[in-house]
C-alpha cells in the first residue's frame, strides 16, 4: 500500500473512519510578510519577486512561490459563483453602451454604440452616435421603443451618470429628466450593483459579436448610412436561431408581445433647449456650429430648440430660423439668405428701390413699365435716370407726361431727353401760349 507503519499505527490509534486532514506547512509561510511587500513593489511580478527573494538568501523554489500565492488569494480575490436571473416575458429590458471605431470614407472614428435588448426574447437594437448623452439616450430609447411597437416595466442599465443623478445599486437616484422620459412610457430605470456584471450581461453580449460582425469589412457614408444599416442587421440578428436561447428572438418576441405595455396614443417630439444670444454676424452658435437668423435680432436673446434632424429658433412663441442639424464639433455654418440684407453684385450697396422708383411705381401701371425697361438698358440701381423721371413727373402736367411715357413704351424708346421734347410736343398750344410769327406782307403793311 506504500504507507509507512507509522503512519498505519497512527491512523488504528484514531479509531474513527473519517480521513483525516492532510496538514502540511507551507515553505513560504514564515515569509509571508515579506512576500506580500515585494508583490506590492513589482506589481505581481512573481519572477522578480522570486529573485529578489533568493537575493537575499531566501531559500524558497519558484514553485513554491506562485503555490503559497494561490492558495492565499495574494494577487487576485477568488472568483465568485456566477449569478443566474431568470427573466419573465414583458418585465425586463438592459441599455448599455459601448465604444466602437467605426470605419467612415473619410476615416476612422470612435463612435458610441448604444443597445437595448428584451430580457426575454432578445430581441435587440442598436444604433451609433458620435457620443452619448442624456439628449442623444431619449432619442435612442424613444427610436428602440418604436423599433419594438411595445414597453416594458422595468430597464436595467449600469451606474452611469446619464441616467443615474448619484448614488450606485439599490442606492442610485435617477435623473428627474430621464425618470420623467420613462414616466412617459410606463418604466422606470433600475441599476445593477457595482462589478455585478451577470445582472447587465444579455446587453453586454452582443456588443462583441456587433464590433466584430456588423463593423467588419463595412465601410459607412456617414451616420445615416450607418444606423440604417444597423438597423437592417437587427431585423437579420433577430430572425436567426441562437444556440445560448435554443430559439428565434422573433419567435419568442410574439409570445412576448401580450405582456409588454402598449406605446402611448403620442409619442412627442424629443428636443433640447438652449439660451443664446445673436452675434454681430447674425448667428447663434449651438456645439461649434452656427446657424443665422434674421439680422435684426443681432445682440438679441433667443431660445434654440435643438431635435434629432432640425434645429428651431425662437423668439418668444414666434419661430424665426429653421435649419438642419449639423453632427456635433464639424464647425459648419448653415445661412438662409432670407435673414441676409439684400446686397447689391459688388456686395457694398443695398439692392433696395430708392424713393423716385417707388413713387414712380404707385403711380401708374405704364410708369411702372417704363420703370422696369429703364432698369434694363440701366447698370446698378438705375438711380440717376430714375431720378430724373421723377423730376420730370413733377415738372409736367400727369396727362400729357403719361401720354409721352406710352408712346416711348410703344416704340420701345429709354432715351429721357427724346421724352422730354415728346412731353413738350403733347403740352404746346394747350398749357403755355406759343408765339405768333409774322408773315413778310404783314410787316410791308405795317
Amino acid at each position: 500500500m506504500n504507507v509507512s507503519r507509522t503512519k498505519v499505527k497512527e491512523i488504528i490509534a484514531a479509531n474513527t473512519d473519517e480521513v483525516p486532514p492532510v496538514k502540511r506547512k507551507l515553505a513560504a509561510e514564515e515569509y509571508r510578510e515579506r512576500i506580500v511587500e515585494e508583490l506590492a513593489a513589482c506589481k505581481g511580478n512573481q519572477i522578480r519577486v522570486h529573485e529578489e527573494l533568493v537575493s537575499d538568501g531566501i531559500d524558497i523554489s519558484y514553485g513554491a512561490l506562485t503555490y503559497f500565492v494561490r492558495q492565499h488569494n495574494l494577487l487576485k480575490p477568488p472568483p465568485l459563483p456566477a449569478g443566474r436571473y431568470v427573466a419573465v416575458p414583458g418585465v425586463e429590458a438592459q441599455h448599455d453602451t459601448s465604444p466602437h471605431d467605426v470605419k467612415f470614407t473619410d476615416g476612422i472614428r470612435r463612435c458610441q454604440c448604444a443597445s437595448l435588448i428584451l430580457a426575454y426574447s432578445r430581441m435587440l437594437y442598436f444604433q451609433y452616435g458620435p457620443c452619448f448623452t442624456r439628449f442623444e439616450c431619449k432619442l435612442f430609447l424613444t427610436e428602440a421603443l418604436q423599433y419594438f411597437d411595445a414597453s416594458f416595466e422595468v430597464c436595467i442599465v449600469d451606474n452611469t451618470n446619464v441616467v443615474i443623478l448619484h448614488g450606485t445599486g439599490k442606492n442610485a437616484v435617477m435623473s428627474p429628466e430621464m425618470a420623467s422620459f420613462g414616466e412617459r412610457f410606463g418604466f422606470h430605470f433600475e441599476a445593477h450593483a457595482v462589478g455585478d456584471a451577470d445582472r447587465s450581461g444579455k446587453v453586454e453580449r452582443p456588443f462583441h459579436y456587433i464590433e466584430n460582425n456588423f463593423l467588419n469589412k463595412r465601410t459607412f457614408k456617414d451616420f445615416d448610412d450607418l444606423n440604417r444599416q444597423a438597423t437592417e442587421f437587427c431585423d437579420r440578428n433577430n430572425s436567426t436561431f441562437k444556440k445560448h436561447i435554443r430559439a428565434v428572438p422573433v419567435e419568442l418576441f410574439a409570445a412576448e408581445k401580450h405582456a409588454l405595455k402598449p406605446l402611448p396614443p403620442y409619442i412627442p417630439e424629443v428636443y433640447r433647449l438652449a439660451c443664446r444670444t445673436v452675434d454681430l454676424e447674425g448667428y447663434v452658435n449651438l456645439h461649434a456650429n452656427s446657424y443665422s437668423v434674421p439680422y435684426q435680432l443681432i445682440g438679441r436673446q433667443v431660445e434654440v430648440r435643438e431635435t434629432q434632424r432640425r434645429v428651431q429658433i425662437f423668439v418668444g412663441p414666434r419661430e424665426v430660423a429653421n435649419h438642419e442639424r449639423f453632427r456635433l464639433g464639424v464647425q459648419q455654418r448653415s445661412t438662409d439668405k432670407a435673414h441676409r440684407p439684400k446686397r447689391s453684385l459688388n456686395g457694398k450697396r443695398s439692392e433696395q428701390p430708392i424713393a423716385q422708383e417707388v413713387a414712380l411705381r404707385e403711380h401708374s401701371q405704364t410708369l411702372d413699365a417704363y420703370v422696369d425697361a429703364l432698369k434694363k438698358c440701366s447698370s446698378g440701381r438705375a438711380a440717376v435716370p430714375l431720378k430724373r423721371l421723377h423730376r420730370m413727373m413733377g415738372e409736367y402736367p400727369a396727362e400729357p407726361f403719361v401720354r409721352a411715357v406710352e408712346d416711348a413704351l410703344h416704340f420701345k424708346m429709354t432715351d429721357l431727353n427724346r421724352l422730354d421734347k415728346m412731353v413738350l410736343r403733347n403740352i404746346a398750344g394747350e398749357y403755355f401760349r406759343l408765339p405768333i410769327h409774322q408773315t413778310d406782307t404783314e410787316e410791308d403793311n405795317e
